[in-house]
């Protein structure tokens, strides 16, 4: 299966929080999109592993995406290395993406910057012909992502570009609370972390908000980038 969009995240929920909606709106455009987490989020203060794959997969149904994959790196330890950004580029390869998504470039969680540099490094690796790899016994072609892009997610970072998600912000949330355990519920009994607060649920909403109203529409997502954003037209940016 060819990808148009493959999105990667350190953890599950990653994905779904930060462009979620951008996912949404390619998928109802008939693009071809996968997710790809990095770790299990095994060492996450509620759930557990066995819990977060059951909501990924959740998750991943309610956004439409053709494939999720996780390629089980430790969670909070995994490194960027040859042993990792070769797994990646496996991935890379298998699906051959036009664009990918990643983690921010810098944040809170020490696990997003690091994936954040795995995937670009990856990226830029996977296309060269002599680095071998394979799959299921067969070689596999060099493939390079034309894109990076790097989602914005705990810091607020100032976007390069941002994407109109308008009337796709109920798929986003949807798919974000498919992750039960990991978010605010009342009645919960589980410690309380960062990211199970009311002001963080409320923030997935009033973000891209704030975004679109800058750019003049409903909601928007906002992502950096590791080149100058280019267009054909100077009418394209209307």
């Amino acid at each position: 299966m060819k990808l148009d969009i493959l999105a990667i995240g350190a953890h599950p929920d990653d994905v779904e929080m930060s462009c979620g909606a951008t996912i949404a709106k390619e998928v109802a455009n008939g693009k071809m999109v996968g997710i790809l987490d990095l770790t299990q989020g095994e060492l996450g203060t509620r759930g557990s592993a066995k819990i977060r794959h059951e909501e990924a997969t959740e998750a991943a149904r309610i956004l439409g995406v053709g494939v999720r994959e996780n390629l089980g790196l430790a969670d909070g330890f995994f490194e960027n290395n040859k042993a990792s950004q070769l797994q990646v580029i496996q991935i890379l390869r298998k699906y051959r993406p036009e664009i990918v998504f990643c983690n921010a470039i810098d944040d809170r969680h020490i696990d997003h910057g690091k994936g954040s540099k795995l995937v670009s490094d990856a990226c830029f690796l996977s296309g060269l012909r002599r680095i071998e790899t394979e799959i299921d016994g067969k070689a596999q072609n060099a493939w390079r992502p034309k894109l990076v892009y790097h989602y914005i997610q705990w810091i607020e970072i100032e976007p390069d570009v941002v994407v109109d998600v308008s009337g796709f912000m109920e798929k986003k949330l949807e798919s974000v609370f498919a992750y039960k355990s990991q978010f605010y519920d009342k009645n919960s009994k589980e410690p309380e972390t960062p990211i199970s607060s009311k002001n963080t649920l409320d923030s997935l909403s009033y973000r891209n908000k704030n975004l679109g109203r800058l750019i003049g529409t409903d909601a928007a997502e906002g992502f950096t980038t590791e080149r100058y954003p280019a267009v054909d037209s100077i009418f394209d940016l209307i």
